[in-house]
């Protein structure tokens, strides 16, 4: 009987220390690995809403075309009959509204101002998109580890109560710690699965980022995230981000489109001239009280507005006051960077302190105790309880690497972001 019992602790050390393969985590759907330059060129290349966004571009610069079109020559041409004998009539002209004070000039440059303002928004646009795909990249590789580290700790729960079954019937143990462990190990899967969700759904918003429309293909991404560890000056970012980021200088181009918008309304200011010009042909007049023979005129005429009901003042006041208002903004995006600047290095310079502190051992330390407790809990010397608590504790020192590895990459792309550089490239 000894040796029966002998032979079954070999049989439930070998089960212990060999992982279960039976999680049941669903693998068959197709997964293509995807580094992050691919990853972020598919984003640049084919993303739609960047797409869309591109487009105001070529509307902006549409409107400098129509900010050229000048005022159409218009043809009249008005004809007579008379039943008296009077003679008939046909009259014939042209009118042309002459624009002065340089409003079409004032509309071109208004226009190309616009574009300008259109291409830094855009710039703008593809910074925060830029960071945003960066940001569901790194979530998706977190997403992946933490579904590890579910399945390896219901992988090491399922191995255990199954290595209780056996025990039990060897009366080593009661039966309530058989339950105990089978109860882990189904709860457990719970997680497994909560945490497989995660990871798919992170894997679709890839999809979305790259415009893929068919999700039978999800891209699974890596990286070994060895390009993290920098070193800045507060000071030398606050600089840098001034000079660099798009929404500030298309701040800095909606004053000079107020400027312009301002020049636009001073110039419909100024009266525009209608000419004329025009030919009558008058047939012969064959009535005895006043015959008259074939005969043609000319004429030429001059139109001029009269202003004193509608000099447009309300046009010139809306430009002045959109030209404080954009200065305004100026001012409280400047202050909002040098804020957003120094929140973001702060939490960059914390992030890299807490993920430091994973270097001393944390997770090679909580591994060996568990390992530890299993290996004492084998030969009866450990309770099940403890091995269970130790288990939690190494499964959240796994999470808090993980989330505290996903933080710290964050906050790189967030400071990276707030600045308007892009240096990463893990």
């Amino acid at each position: 009987m000894k040796l029966v019992k002998h032979i079954f602790k070999i049989v439930l050390w070998l089960l212990i220390t060999t992982p279960s393969m039976k999680a049941q985590v669903d693998t068959t759907f197709f997964k293509q690995p995807i580094n992050y330059i691919n990853f972020i060129e598919r984003v640049k290349e084919n993303n739609l809403e960047y797409a869309a966004e591109k487009y105001n571009i070529n509307l902006a610069e549409a409107e400098i075309e129509n900010a050229k079109i000048i005022p159409d020559v218009e043809w009249s041409v008005e004809g007579t009959s008379n039943r008296k004998q009077m003679g008939n009539g046909l009259e014939t002209g042209l009118g042309w509204t002459l624009e002065l004070g340089g409003k079409r000039k004032a509309r071109i440059d208004l226009a190309k101002s616009e574009v300008e303002l259109t291409r830094y928004l855009l710039q703008d646009f593809l910074r925060n998109l830029h960071a945003e795909a960066t940001l569901q990249f790194l979530e998706s590789i977190q997403n992946k580890n933490l579904l590890d580290v579910q399945l390896n700790s219901y992988k090491t729960l399922q191995t255990l109560s199954s290595s209780d079954s056996i025990r039990y019937k060897l009366g080593d143990i009661a039966l309530i710690d058989f339950k105990q462990s089978k109860l882990e190990a189904q709860a457990m899967l719970n997680e497994v699965y909560q945490a497989e969700s995660d990871w798919k759904n992170s894997l679709v918003a890839l999809n979305l980022l790259m415009g893929m429309q068919h999700t039978d293909t999800l891209f699974s991404a890596y990286s070994n995230f060895s390009d993290f560890n920098r070193d800045f000056i507060l000071s030398d970012l606050i600089i840098t981000a001034q000079n660099n980021r798009a929404d500030l200088r298309a701040a800095l181009q909606g004053k000079n489109v107020s400027q312009k918008m301002l020049k636009l309304a001073k110039a419909n200011r100024m009266m525009d001239l209608g000419i004329s010009a025009g030919m009558q042909f008058n047939g012969k007049a064959t009535n005895e009280e006043a015959p008259s023979p074939y005969h043609t005129g000319f004429s030429a005429g001059l139109t001029i507005p009269l202003r004193f009901l509608n000099n447009r003042k309300g046009e010139v006041q809306v430009a002045q006051y959109t030209i404080k208002k954009a200065e305004t903004e100026y001012k409280q995006i400047e202050l909002l960077i040098q804020t957003e600047v120094t929140q973001a290095y702060y939490n960059f310079v914390n992030t890299k302190k807490q993920m430091q502190q994973f270097s001393n051992g944390l997770l090679s330390e909580s591994k060996a105790i568990l390992e530890g407790k299993i290996y004492s809990y084998q030969r009866g010397n450990t309770s099940l309880l403890e091995v269970l608590d130790a288990q939690r504790t190494y499964n959240d020192v796994q999470q808090n690497y993980y989330q505290t590895l996903f933080n710290y990459s964050s906050a790189l792309v967030e400071l990276e972001r707030t600045v308007g550089i892009w240096d990463i490239n893990f």
